[in-house]
Protein backbone atom coordinates (compact mmCIF):
# COMPACT_ATOMS: atom_id res chain seq x y z
CA UNK A 1 0.00 0.00 0.00
CA UNK A 2 1.90 3.66 -0.89
CA UNK A 3 1.76 5.91 2.41
CA UNK A 4 0.57 9.11 1.96
CA UNK A 5 2.91 11.32 0.71
CA UNK A 6 4.18 14.64 3.26
CA UNK A 7 4.65 17.30 1.05
CA UNK A 8 3.92 20.85 0.88
CA UNK A 9 2.27 22.61 -1.50
CA UNK A 10 5.09 23.32 -4.15
CA UNK A 11 4.61 25.74 -7.99
CA UNK A 12 4.37 23.28 -10.49
CA UNK A 13 7.43 23.08 -13.53
CA UNK A 14 7.09 24.14 -17.06
CA UNK A 15 5.17 21.66 -18.29
CA UNK A 16 5.34 19.56 -21.49
CA UNK A 17 2.27 21.06 -23.12
CA UNK A 18 -0.69 22.58 -21.47
CA UNK A 19 -0.41 20.11 -18.29
CA UNK A 20 -1.24 22.78 -16.19
CA UNK A 21 -4.53 20.85 -16.38
CA UNK A 22 -3.12 17.76 -13.97
CA UNK A 23 -2.74 20.11 -10.97
CA UNK A 24 -5.77 20.86 -8.55
CA UNK A 25 -3.44 22.76 -6.27
CA UNK A 26 -3.94 26.87 -6.42
CA UNK A 27 -7.21 26.96 -7.72
CA UNK A 28 -8.56 30.20 -7.54
CA UNK A 29 -9.24 31.80 -11.12
CA UNK A 30 -7.45 35.08 -11.72
CA UNK A 31 -8.96 37.80 -14.45
CA UNK A 32 -6.58 40.27 -15.80
CA UNK A 33 -7.25 43.97 -16.96
CA UNK A 34 -8.33 44.75 -20.43
CA UNK A 35 -5.73 44.35 -22.91
CA UNK A 36 -5.77 45.06 -26.74
CA UNK A 37 -5.71 42.54 -29.22
CA UNK A 38 -2.38 43.24 -31.23
CA UNK A 39 -2.46 40.14 -33.96
CA UNK A 40 -4.63 36.97 -34.27
CA UNK A 41 -2.75 33.97 -35.77
CA UNK A 42 -5.54 31.52 -36.08
CA UNK A 43 -8.71 30.68 -34.07
CA UNK A 44 -7.13 29.75 -30.91
CA UNK A 45 -3.60 31.56 -30.67
CA UNK A 46 -4.20 35.25 -30.19
CA UNK A 47 -1.75 37.96 -29.02
CA UNK A 48 -2.00 41.26 -26.95
CA UNK A 49 0.07 44.08 -25.71
CA UNK A 50 0.96 43.45 -21.95
CA UNK A 51 3.04 44.90 -19.37
CA UNK A 52 4.89 46.69 -22.49
CA UNK A 53 5.40 43.69 -24.38
CA UNK A 54 3.57 41.48 -26.37
CA UNK A 55 2.39 38.14 -24.65
CA UNK A 56 1.24 35.01 -26.79
CA UNK A 57 -1.26 33.35 -25.47
CA UNK A 58 -2.42 29.56 -25.92
CA UNK A 59 -6.44 29.40 -25.23
CA UNK A 60 -7.31 26.53 -23.29
CA UNK A 61 -9.16 23.70 -23.82
CA UNK A 62 -10.00 24.28 -27.78
CA UNK A 63 -7.86 22.95 -30.62
CA UNK A 64 -8.93 24.50 -34.00
CA UNK A 65 -7.64 22.81 -36.82
CA UNK A 66 -4.58 23.57 -38.64
CA UNK A 67 -4.50 26.63 -41.10
CA UNK A 68 -3.26 25.84 -44.87
CA UNK A 69 0.68 26.70 -45.15
CA UNK A 70 1.81 24.03 -47.24
CA UNK A 71 3.61 22.65 -44.72
CA UNK A 72 3.79 18.95 -43.61
CA UNK A 73 1.57 18.18 -41.21
CA UNK A 74 2.83 17.74 -37.76
CA UNK A 75 0.82 15.05 -36.32
CA UNK A 76 -1.32 12.91 -38.23
CA UNK A 77 -3.90 14.43 -35.80
CA UNK A 78 -3.24 17.61 -36.92
CA UNK A 79 -3.83 17.92 -40.87
CA UNK A 80 -4.17 21.04 -43.25
CA UNK A 81 -7.62 21.54 -43.89
CA UNK A 82 -9.84 24.25 -45.38
CA UNK A 83 -11.78 24.33 -42.51
CA UNK A 84 -8.81 25.38 -40.37
CA UNK A 85 -8.12 27.78 -42.62
CA UNK A 86 -11.69 29.44 -42.66
CA UNK A 87 -11.79 29.62 -38.72
CA UNK A 88 -8.32 31.30 -38.95
CA UNK A 89 -9.96 33.61 -41.19
CA UNK A 90 -13.03 34.26 -39.48
CA UNK A 91 -11.16 34.89 -36.18
CA UNK A 92 -9.32 37.89 -37.97
CA UNK A 93 -12.38 39.16 -39.08
CA UNK A 94 -14.05 38.73 -35.15
CA UNK A 95 -11.74 40.64 -33.43
CA UNK A 96 -10.96 43.02 -36.20
CA UNK A 97 -14.99 43.68 -35.98
CA UNK A 98 -14.36 44.41 -32.03
CA UNK A 99 -12.18 47.09 -32.41
CA UNK A 100 -12.15 50.50 -34.87
CA UNK A 101 -10.05 52.24 -36.87
CA UNK A 102 -8.01 53.67 -34.27
CA UNK A 103 -8.53 51.31 -31.10
CA UNK A 104 -7.76 47.68 -30.95
CA UNK A 105 -10.18 45.37 -29.54
CA UNK A 106 -9.79 44.66 -26.18
CA UNK A 107 -9.97 41.70 -24.02
CA UNK A 108 -9.40 40.16 -20.40
CA UNK A 109 -7.26 36.95 -19.67
CA UNK A 110 -8.57 34.28 -17.10
CA UNK A 111 -6.13 32.08 -15.63
CA UNK A 112 -7.59 28.80 -14.60
CA UNK A 113 -4.84 29.16 -10.87
CA UNK A 114 -3.12 32.30 -9.17
CA UNK A 115 0.32 31.01 -10.41
CA UNK A 116 0.19 32.08 -14.66
CA UNK A 117 1.06 28.79 -16.38
CA UNK A 118 2.95 28.81 -19.75
CA UNK A 119 3.38 25.81 -22.28
CA UNK A 120 7.07 25.18 -23.36
CA UNK A 121 6.62 26.63 -26.50
CA UNK A 122 6.37 30.55 -24.03
CA UNK A 123 3.03 30.30 -24.78
CA UNK A 124 0.62 32.01 -22.13
CA UNK A 125 -2.68 29.45 -20.53
CA UNK A 126 -6.08 31.40 -20.68
CA UNK A 127 -9.37 31.48 -21.21
CA UNK A 128 -9.98 34.95 -23.71
CA UNK A 129 -12.43 36.58 -22.11
CA UNK A 130 -14.37 39.36 -24.18
CA UNK A 131 -15.44 42.74 -22.95
CA UNK A 132 -19.06 41.76 -23.09
CA UNK A 133 -18.49 38.66 -20.78
CA UNK A 134 -18.39 36.20 -23.09
CA UNK A 135 -16.05 33.54 -22.67
CA UNK A 136 -13.92 32.97 -26.46
CA UNK A 137 -13.17 29.74 -25.44
CA UNK A 138 -16.30 28.39 -25.11
CA UNK A 139 -17.66 30.44 -28.15
CA UNK A 140 -15.27 28.44 -30.52
CA UNK A 141 -16.85 25.09 -29.36
CA UNK A 142 -19.94 26.76 -29.38
CA UNK A 143 -20.01 27.26 -33.15
CA UNK A 144 -18.74 23.90 -33.72
CA UNK A 145 -15.41 25.97 -34.66
CA UNK A 146 -13.30 23.72 -32.25
CA UNK A 147 -14.00 20.37 -30.15
CA UNK A 148 -14.24 20.53 -26.20
CA UNK A 149 -10.00 19.77 -26.18
CA UNK A 150 -9.49 17.43 -23.02
CA UNK A 151 -6.66 15.55 -24.06
CA UNK A 152 -4.64 17.47 -21.11
CA UNK A 153 -7.66 17.30 -18.74
CA UNK A 154 -10.89 18.26 -17.96
CA UNK A 155 -11.18 22.03 -17.36
CA UNK A 156 -10.99 23.38 -14.60
CA UNK A 157 -12.80 26.35 -14.86
CA UNK A 158 -15.48 25.49 -17.23
CA UNK A 159 -16.25 22.01 -17.73
CA UNK A 160 -19.58 21.84 -17.70
CA UNK A 161 -19.93 24.90 -20.41
CA UNK A 162 -18.07 23.46 -22.78
CA UNK A 163 -19.64 19.92 -22.37
CA UNK A 164 -22.96 21.57 -23.05
CA UNK A 165 -21.91 23.85 -25.99
CA UNK A 166 -20.64 20.71 -27.62
CA UNK A 167 -23.66 19.01 -27.02
CA UNK A 168 -25.39 21.55 -28.78
CA UNK A 169 -23.02 22.08 -31.74
CA UNK A 170 -23.47 18.51 -32.64
CA UNK A 171 -27.00 18.60 -32.58
CA UNK A 172 -26.89 21.35 -34.97
CA UNK A 173 -24.16 19.89 -37.08
CA UNK A 174 -22.21 23.01 -36.79
CA UNK A 175 -18.63 23.71 -38.37
CA UNK A 176 -16.33 20.38 -37.61
CA UNK A 177 -19.89 18.32 -36.76
CA UNK A 178 -21.20 18.69 -40.27
CA UNK A 179 -20.61 16.07 -42.30
CA UNK A 180 -19.87 18.30 -45.72
CA UNK A 181 -17.11 20.05 -43.67
CA UNK A 182 -13.40 20.20 -45.71
CA UNK A 183 -15.35 18.29 -48.18
CA UNK A 184 -13.91 18.37 -51.69
CA UNK A 185 -15.59 20.72 -54.20
CA UNK A 186 -14.84 18.17 -56.85
CA UNK A 187 -16.24 14.32 -56.16
CA UNK A 188 -12.88 12.20 -55.77
CA UNK A 189 -10.38 14.99 -55.12
CA UNK A 190 -8.37 14.19 -51.89
CA UNK A 191 -9.50 16.30 -49.03
CA UNK A 192 -7.79 16.68 -45.23
CA UNK A 193 -10.18 15.85 -42.41
CA UNK A 194 -9.83 15.00 -38.60
CA UNK A 195 -10.97 11.96 -37.15
CA UNK A 196 -12.80 12.81 -34.24
CA UNK A 197 -14.25 9.93 -33.95
CA UNK A 198 -11.30 8.49 -32.95
CA UNK A 199 -9.80 11.43 -31.09
CA UNK A 200 -12.46 12.31 -28.94
CA UNK A 201 -12.31 8.82 -27.20
CA UNK A 202 -8.86 9.08 -27.03
CA UNK A 203 -8.88 12.49 -25.27
CA UNK A 204 -11.73 11.46 -22.81
CA UNK A 205 -9.45 8.54 -21.61
CA UNK A 206 -6.73 10.67 -21.16
CA UNK A 207 -9.19 13.08 -19.56
CA UNK A 208 -10.21 10.22 -17.16
CA UNK A 209 -7.00 9.59 -16.34
CA UNK A 210 -6.07 12.98 -15.46
CA UNK A 211 -8.92 12.99 -13.29
CA UNK A 212 -7.71 9.99 -11.37
CA UNK A 213 -4.60 11.79 -10.72
CA UNK A 214 -6.21 14.75 -9.20
CA UNK A 215 -8.31 12.50 -6.90
CA UNK A 216 -4.60 11.02 -5.61
CA UNK A 217 -2.65 14.64 -5.86
CA UNK A 218 -5.43 15.91 -3.73
CA UNK A 219 -5.31 12.96 -1.11
CA UNK A 220 -1.74 13.42 -0.82
CA UNK A 221 -0.89 9.86 -2.70
CA UNK A 222 0.48 10.94 -5.86
CA UNK A 223 3.07 12.94 -7.35
CA UNK A 224 3.41 14.33 -10.88
CA UNK A 225 6.33 13.04 -12.30
CA UNK A 226 6.42 16.35 -14.39
CA UNK A 227 7.21 17.82 -10.95
CA UNK A 228 10.59 17.53 -10.16
CA UNK A 229 10.32 19.71 -7.40
CA UNK A 230 7.64 18.37 -5.49
CA UNK A 231 9.53 14.57 -5.98
CA UNK A 232 12.63 16.48 -4.97
CA UNK A 233 11.39 17.31 -1.67
CA UNK A 234 8.78 13.77 -1.67
CA UNK A 235 12.97 12.16 -1.04
CA UNK A 236 14.46 14.54 0.96
CA UNK A 237 11.57 14.38 3.52
CA UNK A 238 10.90 10.51 3.31
CA UNK A 239 13.49 8.70 1.75
CA UNK A 240 12.48 5.43 2.59
CA UNK A 241 9.00 5.82 1.65
CA UNK A 242 7.32 4.31 -1.45
CA UNK A 243 5.72 6.72 -3.80
CA UNK A 244 3.16 6.86 -6.81
CA UNK A 245 3.71 8.89 -9.65
CA UNK A 246 2.18 9.23 -12.45
CA UNK A 247 2.93 10.84 -16.03
CA UNK A 248 3.39 9.59 -19.80
CA UNK A 249 6.46 7.69 -20.85
CA UNK A 250 8.76 9.43 -23.19
CA UNK A 251 11.28 7.23 -24.60
CA UNK A 252 12.33 3.77 -23.27
CA UNK A 253 16.43 2.94 -22.99
CA UNK A 254 18.10 -0.84 -23.22
CA UNK A 255 20.97 -0.71 -21.05
CA UNK A 256 24.06 -2.20 -21.28
CA UNK A 257 23.76 -4.35 -18.29
CA UNK A 258 20.15 -5.82 -19.59
CA UNK A 259 18.14 -2.98 -17.35
CA UNK A 260 15.42 -0.67 -18.70
CA UNK A 261 15.69 2.89 -18.83
CA UNK A 262 11.64 4.75 -18.85
CA UNK A 263 12.09 8.15 -19.38
CA UNK A 264 9.31 10.23 -18.08
CA UNK A 265 7.53 12.76 -20.05
CA UNK A 266 9.10 16.26 -19.01
CA UNK A 267 9.00 20.13 -19.80
CA UNK A 268 12.74 19.91 -18.61
CA UNK A 269 14.35 17.22 -19.73
CA UNK A 270 17.30 17.73 -17.86
CA UNK A 271 15.38 16.98 -14.60
CA UNK A 272 12.82 14.61 -16.31
CA UNK A 273 11.99 11.51 -14.11
CA UNK A 274 13.29 8.25 -14.63
CA UNK A 275 12.23 4.81 -13.31
CA UNK A 276 14.33 1.60 -13.78
CA UNK A 277 13.18 -1.99 -14.82
CA UNK A 278 14.88 -4.84 -14.04
CA UNK A 279 16.63 -7.52 -16.47
CA UNK A 280 14.33 -10.17 -15.07
CA UNK A 281 10.85 -7.87 -15.52
CA UNK A 282 12.10 -6.45 -18.89
CA UNK A 283 10.63 -8.99 -21.12
CA UNK A 284 7.34 -8.07 -20.00
CA UNK A 285 7.04 -4.70 -18.59
CA UNK A 286 9.00 -2.83 -21.93
CA UNK A 287 6.12 -4.03 -24.74
CA UNK A 288 3.69 -2.60 -21.95
CA UNK A 289 4.77 0.57 -21.62
CA UNK A 290 5.56 0.52 -25.33
CA UNK A 291 1.97 0.30 -26.10
CA UNK A 292 1.14 3.04 -23.93
CA UNK A 293 3.09 5.84 -26.66
CA UNK A 294 1.08 5.13 -29.14
CA UNK A 295 -1.40 7.81 -30.77
CA UNK A 296 -5.42 6.42 -29.67
CA UNK A 297 -4.02 4.51 -26.52
CA UNK A 298 -3.79 5.39 -22.97
CA UNK A 299 -0.77 7.15 -22.56
CA UNK A 300 -0.79 7.70 -19.01
CA UNK A 301 0.51 5.26 -16.01
CA UNK A 302 0.58 5.02 -12.35
CA UNK A 303 3.96 3.49 -11.00
CA UNK A 304 4.67 2.74 -7.41
CA UNK A 305 8.33 2.65 -6.16
CA UNK A 306 11.39 4.17 -4.26
CA UNK A 307 12.52 7.15 -4.91
CA UNK A 308 16.53 7.63 -5.63
CA UNK A 309 18.87 10.09 -6.92
CA UNK A 310 21.70 9.00 -9.64
CA UNK A 311 24.10 10.68 -12.02
CA UNK A 312 21.02 11.71 -14.34
CA UNK A 313 18.87 12.93 -11.61
CA UNK A 314 15.99 11.32 -9.95
CA UNK A 315 14.84 8.07 -10.51
CA UNK A 316 12.24 5.40 -9.26
CA UNK A 317 12.45 1.82 -8.78
CA UNK A 318 9.59 0.32 -10.63
CA UNK A 319 11.53 -2.94 -11.52
CA UNK A 320 8.29 -5.42 -11.38
CA UNK A 321 4.80 -5.66 -13.46
CA UNK A 322 2.91 -5.09 -10.90
CA UNK A 323 3.94 -1.70 -9.68
CA UNK A 324 2.95 -0.43 -12.75
CA UNK A 325 -0.57 0.29 -13.99
CA UNK A 326 -2.65 2.79 -16.37
CA UNK A 327 -3.80 5.92 -15.35
CA UNK A 328 -7.40 5.23 -16.25
CA UNK A 329 -9.07 3.04 -19.00
CA UNK A 330 -8.27 2.32 -22.81
CA UNK A 331 -10.06 4.81 -24.90
CA UNK A 332 -13.79 3.58 -25.81
CA UNK A 333 -13.51 3.36 -29.49
CA UNK A 334 -10.36 0.81 -28.77
CA UNK A 335 -12.49 -1.18 -26.39
CA UNK A 336 -15.62 -1.65 -28.82
CA UNK A 337 -13.01 -2.54 -31.50
CA UNK A 338 -12.17 -5.53 -28.85
CA UNK A 339 -8.24 -4.62 -28.87
CA UNK A 340 -6.88 -6.52 -26.18
CA UNK A 341 -6.56 -4.09 -23.41
CA UNK A 342 -3.71 -3.48 -20.97
CA UNK A 343 -4.26 -3.12 -16.97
Amino acid sequence: MTPTIQRAALPLAPLATLLLAFSTASQESVLSEPLPVTRVVDGDTVYVQRDGGTEKLRLLSVDTEEKITGRPAISPTKPETVYGQESADWAKRFFADLGTRDEPAKVRLLFPTRDEQRDIYGRLLCHVILMDGRDFNVLLVEQGRSPYFNKYGNSLLKHAEFEAAQKRARAKKLGVWNPATNEPKTEGAPAAKRPYDRLLPWWQARADAIDNFRKFEAAGTAISADDPDALAASLRDHPEAEVRVFGEIHRLYREKDGTLTAEFRSGDRKRALRAVIGMSARAEIEPWLQATKEVFRQNFVFAEGRLEKGPRGLYIVAAYRDQWKLGGPEPKALMEAGASGVK
